[in-house]
C-alpha cells in the first residue's frame, strides 16, 4: 500500500525560487479570471452582421479550439499524477493551475457557441483527418501512457505533444488567426478579451513544458532524440490542420492567406526546437536560470 514517509513542507520547505513556483505565483496573479464575466453583447451584434462564409470560418476556428481545450482538460491528469509520484511538490502545485485554466477555456468557448453563435449543431464536422490524428489519437495516447509508463521518455513524449505542439504551435497559431480575423477587423471585443487571457494562461503552460523537457534532457541527453523525433512527427499533421482548413474556402474569408499561418506555425516550431536544444549538455542550474529569465521577461 502507498504510504508517505515524509513531507517536503515540514522538512526542507517549499523551494520558492524554482521556476515552477515562480510560474505558480504568476498563475495566482494573472490566472484568476472568470469566463462568465466576459461581456459578449457586442460580439452578438457583430455575429449577426457577418456573411455565412465569415461565420463558418469563425465556427471552424472555435470548433477546433473548443474540443482542443476539452481534450487537454480530459487528458492532463496522468501528467499531474506522474509529477506527484516523483515527489515534485512545487511542480505539482503549479500543474494544479493547468487543469483549472484548461477547464475555464473550455467554459469560455462553450459560452461563445451558445450565446454568440446560437448553439450550432454538431461541430465535429470541422475535425478533419489531421486534427483527429493529434487530438483524437496522439494527445490522449501520449498522456494516458504515463499511467503505466511514467519514464522520462514517456514524459518527454507527453510534454512535447501537449506543451510544444498543441499549445506552442497549434494554439499560438490559432491566436494569430483570431487576431487577424477579429481584432484587425474590429470585431467581437469580448471574444478577443478572452483569447488574450487564454494566451496568457497558456504562455505559462508552455514555459513549464520547456522547463520539464529541458530538465529531462539535461539529465539524460538520449532524450533529445525522443523529443526531436516526436516534434518532427507531430509537425506534419499540425501543419496539415492549417492547410486542410484553408482548403475548404475559395477565396478564404477576411482575406486570410494560408502561407501566413503555415509559416507562423513553422516559426513557432523552430523557436521551440531551438529552446530545447540548448538543454543538451546544460546543468540543471543552467536550466533553472534560463527558464527563470524567460519567466521574468514575460509580464504575464
Amino acid at each position: 500500500m502507498l504510504s508517505h514517509q515524509t513531507f517536503a513542507t515540514t522538512t526542507r520547505g517549499l523551494r520558492r525560487d524554482t521556476p515552477p513556483m515562480k510560474l505558480f505565483e504568476k498563475a495566482k496573479r494573472y490566472g484568476i479570471w472568470n469566463p462568465s464575466d466576459i461581456d459578449l453583447s457586442q460580439d452578438q451584434q457583430d455575429w449577426r452582421k457577418l456573411s455565412d462564409e465569415e461565420r463558418d470560418v469563425i465556427l471552424r476556428l472555435t470548433a477546433v479550439f473548443q474540443s482542443g481545450e476539452e481534450a487537454v482538460t480530459l487528458d492532463l491528469l496522468p501528467l499531474i499524477m506522474t509529477v506527484a509520484q516523483e515527489g515534485r511538490i512545487e511542480e505539482e502545485m503549479f500543474l494544479t493551475s493547468f487543469l483549472w485554466e484548461e477547464a475555464k477555456h473550455t467554459d469560455f468557448f462553450n459560452r461563445f457557441l451558445i450565446e454568440v453563435a446560437g448553439a450550432p449543431a454538431d461541430l465535429s464536422r470541422y475535425h478533419l483527418d489531421n486534427y483527429r490524428s493529434i487530438f483524437y489519437e496522439a494527445l490522449p495516447q501520449a498522456l494516458s501512457r504515463l499511467k503505466d509508463d511514467p519514464s522520462p521518455a514517456a514524459q518527454v513524449q507527453a510534454s512535447v505533444t501537449y506543451n510544444m505542439i498543441v499549445e506552442g504551435v497549434l494554439a499560438e497559431t490559432g491566436y494569430h488567426v483570431y487576431h487577424t480575423t477579429l481584432r484587425d477587423n474590429h470585431l467581437m471585443p469580448g471574444t478577443m478579451r478572452a483569447v488574450d487571457l487564454l494566451k496568457q494562461d497558456e504562455s505559462r503552460h508552455i514555459a513549464y513544458g520547456i522547463y520539464l523537457i529541458s530538465r529531462l534532457i539535461a539529465s539524460d541527453d538520449s532524450l533529445w532524440d525522443v523529443a526531436e523525433s516526436a516534434m518532427n512527427a507531430l509537425m506534419i499533421p499540425a501543419v496539415g490542420i492549417i492547410t486542410e482548413a484553408f482548403a475548404c474556402y475559395d477565396p478564404v474569408p477576411f482575406g486570410l492567406q494560408v502561407d501566413d499561418f503555415a509559416n507562423y506555425a513553422m516559426m513557432q516550431f523552430q523557436k521551440r526546437v531551438a529552446r530545447l536544444e540548448k538543454a543538451r549538455g546544460a546543468s540543471l542550474d543552467d536550466i533553472a536560470r534560463v527558464t527563470q529569465e524567460a519567466i521574468d521577461a514575460n509580464d504575464a
